[in-house]
């Protein structure tokens, strides 16, 4: 990943990866928009199409433009963005912010299962207009290509990445010139930039609220732009931003041009977007178009990665294996997730078979995910910004007003298959809230002692030849962020039954930091050559690497005279190169003394299920499976009382 200054600055190179990056989703909205504002039942009239462009361009104004472009931009975390980035900066606000995280982020993965199949299968029905192939089942053709772009995912996608950007350059000049093209015979259509027109369909025309249903398909990429910040930085989105929304307003407006110059009073199945191309250029604008759904596809799937990543790294996700497919920082493969969202996409194709029906599921998660940011949002701005109050308060009055209408106006496709997306979200709620709190609970009852208490026995014990070594060098975990502690079963685990002997005992705290990409340690010698308590401040956006981290910090030490390895291990050393290192982890299992209310019982249940189908938890600390011991011990929370046992003579 390139470094924030270097993103910060405005070149063509740059400018280049946010076309390719940043605009994906948004970009390609004009393959359905249009047609399902107008639907299969409703007449061509000029309430409904100008009114309906109107909607449209105001809704990019507000919500992309204002909200996203200019006010959300600025809660960068060292030039990250994205939900879960925005809740770092404010979590010291209050624990009541992790709900409305976990609901936005949720709605944004379910969002990210829909929208491939819609982008992908809108491009490829294109091939329909084409003669001879009217009746073309276009079903597999969109299986294939999700399939494939599934696929490649585990080689990273750095080197065709490179003509991610040219590509979508010609792909919003294509929808610029066809705008154009139809807005010179008919300029007239320019009119419906009057927000009178907006206001007239949603007060006056038959059912003209529930419109905003479709309208709000224009705005749904505005979220995956601000979660795509790091990629780009703020200045070069928003300077490519002013031609991607002259493009994209122009093109509407096209399509609305041609709506109201066509013959047929009903879209009878047809598309806008592909009618209003010269027939000359179909096969062309097909193409560009089916890449520009590919590249959309793309940036979600990698948005989706990048998102659990956080999430795996706050805390809202079970550790899992990750993968970083090449040298670029900001790039992550998550085996497990990458599956999850195949599966999702290729049943929604199966299921709903045809663009116009995955519409129906399309939007509804994504307003709330919208709703939930305007709420961090409004803290950030509140806390972090010299904004005046009665503005933010008037500004979040807008947003909120807006994303309340497109929620109303989007619940009526709950019925349509808006059901399938909310349970889409409800199931990675589940997994990030009993992931959270799971552990929460997993952490009751801990208790901490003074490692300083210990030194002396511990001592004692690495040096009592007595008892069979259990390894050179011995690392246990720990969550204490006060250096001078360390969790009781730690030390329980070394004395109790059989002793732990070794030469040094290391406590390992992995401390995951705000920033994105913070690595560093510090290391805390209890006892000179014995005992030693070692920190890593980890960014949200690091993999760990736990094992080679601590094979250079003990080479270090060796190098800089702290540690002695020369009496160590010994006759290990004559046979063996490589460190003797072990590793304990502590896995706790619910006690038969515990009593556990409905929900932590719930809680806890969803949580042990998550832990043991999570995919090479060793790896997702950067372990070596043959390096690790685990040790399992009981969780008490609340003890049932034995006080009514008797005895018999």
């Amino acid at each position: 990943m390139e470094s924030n200054h270097t993103m910060n600055k405005v070149t063509a190179a740059t400018l280049l990866i946010a076309f390719g990056i940043i605009y994906g989703d948004i970009g390609t909205s004009p393959l359905y928009v249009m047609k399902a504002i107008i639907g299969e039942h409703r007449e061509i009239e000029e309430s409904i199409v100008y009114g309906g462009v109107s909607c449209v361009f105001w809704t990019l104004f507000f919500q992309t433009s204002v909200k996203y472009v200019w006010l959300t931009l600025q809660a960068d975390n060292d030039g990250e963005g994205g939900i879960f980035s925005l809740y770092s900066l404010i979590k010291k606000r209050g624990k009541s912010l992790i709900i409305p995280t976990i609901i936005g982020a949720s709605a944004l993965l379910a969002d990210g299962i829909i929208t491939p199949p819609v982008s992908v299968s809108s491009a490829v029905e294109g091939l329909r207009m084409i003669d001879g192939f009217q009746g073309l089942p276009t079903i597999p053709i969109v299986i294939v290509i999700l399939s494939l772009l599934f696929f490649f995912q585990r080689f990273g996608t750095n080197k065709v990445g490179k003509i991610f950007g040219p590509f979508m350059v010609i792909w919003f000049s294509m929808l610029l010139g066809l705008g154009i093209l139809h807005i010179i015979h008919h300029p007239n259509i320019i009119k419906a930039l009057n927000p009178y027109y907006a206001y007239n369909l949603l007060t006056n025309y038959p059912h003209g609220f529930w419109v905003l249903g479709a309208v709000f398909l224009c705005t749904t990429g505005a979220e995956a732009l601000y979660s795509d910040l790091g990629h780009c930085g703020k200045k070069n989105i928003r300077i490519s931003w002013i031609y991607v929304k002259i493009c994209l307003v122009t093109n509407y407006l096209g399509q609305a041009a041609w709506l109201m110059h066509q013959d047929n009073p009903f879209l009878d199945g047809r598309n806008p977007f592909y009618e209003m191309m010269p027939h000359w250029f179909l096969i062309p604008g097909i193409c560009i178009a089916t890449g520009a759904a590919i590249i959309a596809s793309q940036a979600l799937i990698t948005g989706s990665f990048t998102l659990i990543n956080e999430a795996i790294n706050l805390g809202f996700w079970p550790r899992t294996f990750i993968i970083q497919p090449n040298e670029h920082k900001s790039q992550v493969y998550i085996p497990t997730i990458n599956f999850m969202l195949w599966a999702g996409c290729i049943f929604i194709v199966l299921y709903f078979r045809d663009s116009s029906h995955m519409e129906a599921a399309y939007g509804l998660a994504i307003t709330v995910t919208m709703l939930m940011t305007t709420l961090l949002l409004g803290y950030y701005l509140n806390y972090y910004t010299k904004l005046n109050k009665i503005f933010i308060a008037l500004i979040l009055g807008i947003f909120v007003s807006i994303e309340s209408s497109f929620f109303v106006a989007n619940v009526v496709k709950f019925v349509e298959g808006g059901y399938l997306a909310l349970l889409m979200g409800w199931v990675f709620f589940a997994i990030m809230y009993c992931s959270f709190y799971g552990k929460i609970l997993n952490s009751r009852n801990l208790e901490f002692v003074k490692i300083k208490r210990y030194a002396n026995i511990l001592t004692e014990l690495s040096e009592d030849e007595n008892v069979p070594k259990f390894s050179t060098f011995l690392f246990y975990l720990t969550k204490s962020t006060n250096v001078k502690n360390v969790e009781k079963f730690s030390i329980q685990s070394i004395l109790s039954k059989r002793p732990k002997r070794a030469d040094v005992y290391w406590f390992v705290n992995l401390n995951r930091d705000s920033e994105p990409y913070t690595l560093n340690y510090k290391i805390t010698p209890i006892t000179d050559q014995k005992i030693y308590r070692l920190t890593f401040n980890i960014g949200f956006r690091v993999q760990p690497k736990t094992e080679q981290y601590i094979k250079k910090v003990i080479s270090d030490m060796c190098t800089n005279g702290e540690l002695d390895l020369k009496d160590l291990s010994a006759n290990l050393r004559k046979y063996n190169q490589e460190l003797d290192m072990k590793f304990v982890l502590i896995e706790k299992f619910p006690s038969i003394e515990t009593k556990l209310s409905m929900k932590e019982f719930f809680t806890l249940k969803v949580y042990y299920l998550i832990k043991k189908i999570e995919f090479n938890l060793l790896k997702s600390f950067g372990l070596e499976k043959n390096d690790v011991f685990i040790e399992h011990i009981p969780l008490y929370m609340h003890k049932h009382s034995v006080d009514r046992l008797e005895r018999l003579d």
